[in-house]
């Protein structure tokens, strides 16, 4: 990445999240580009990052080679219409906008444009993040290259061949860490409940989610082998995972990722207008 041009049209905690991993990786600041609609954002992420500033969407376009729109769905299609399709050639617009489709986009250039579109989760913040991500017919190996290492530098990536897989992404990773906070959130009331201190069962439900995942990632059992270990023929944790069972959570969690999915290509469609 230390010879391509990046730019970043809106300068959420997103952006800034790419640009603090790109830099990390060796990303120099001087082939980073901003604009943003809010001038004091745009000075303090100049002043945090040594990034180059820019007055102008169009101008983040013309000094850029991969062009990350990072701005809230509701608003891509405005910033969108507001591009010179002419000034797009040759380069590969990256989306990390929720619900915006690549076709989408394309229609509001009203040309055919190289796009990779993502799903990153909000654990990239503390480049820990997983992205889901798809390449139009017009993405380039070499684009499609550039643009894994922009989210690499936050997190894990993964590609998919369908762009509707993105849905079950979404309802996977990009809903999944509030999926997590509520298991947090439960196991420490019910820690409070038999008789911890809020703070100590807060301490135990976060570390412990944080140890499993870490143990997940770093051997190569699938979790359910993982579960198996820890549940010891007789003892408390059967006695627990059969309650869960009893009430059919992983049932549960099919239906809920299902309702998230299908809302997410709701979604899509209302935004794709």
């Amino acid at each position: 990445m230390k010879n391509i041009k990046t730019g970043f049209i809106g300068g959420g905690n997103m952006a800034r999240s790419l640009i603090g991993g790109l830099i990390a990786s060796g990303c120099p600041a001087s082939s980073i580009f901003v604009s943003d609609r809010d001038p004091d954002q745009l000075q303090s992420i100049g002043a945090d990052f040594q990034v180059n500033t820019l007055d102008s969407n169009r101008a983040v376009v013309d000094a850029s080679d991969v062009i990350v729109l990072a701005v809230k769905p509701q608003v891509m299609k405005e910033v969108i219409a507001g591009l010179d399709p002419a000034g797009l050639k040759g380069k590969l617009l990256l989306s990390i906008a929720a619900g915006i489709r690549t076709a989408a986009i394309a229609k509001w250039l009203d040309t055919d444009c190289a796009v990779v579109r993502s799903m990153p989760n909000t654990p990239a913040l503390v480049r820990s993040g997983a992205t889901g991500m798809y390449a139009n017919a017009s993405v380039s190996e070499q684009q499609r290259e550039n643009a894994e290492s922009i989210l690499r530098a936050v997190g894990l990536t993964v590609w998919v061949d369908e762009e509707d897989q993105i849905d079950a992404i979404t309802a996977l990773s990009g809903s999944g860490p509030a999926y997590l906070f509520l298991v947090m959130e439960a196991m420490e009331q019910a820690g409070v409940q038999l008789g911890l201190s809020a703070e100590t069962a807060r301490l135990l439900a976060v570390q412990t989610a944080f140890g499993a995942s870490k143990l997940a990632l770093e051997v190569e059992e699938d979790p359910a082998v993982l579960r198996e270990r820890v549940t010891s023929p007789g003892g408390t944790t059967e006695r627990a995972i059969k309650v869960f069972e009893q009430h059919h959570l992983l049932k549960l969690f099919e239906q809920a990722m299902t309702a998230a999915r299908d809302r997410a290509a709701e979604l899509a469609e209302q935004l794709g207008q």
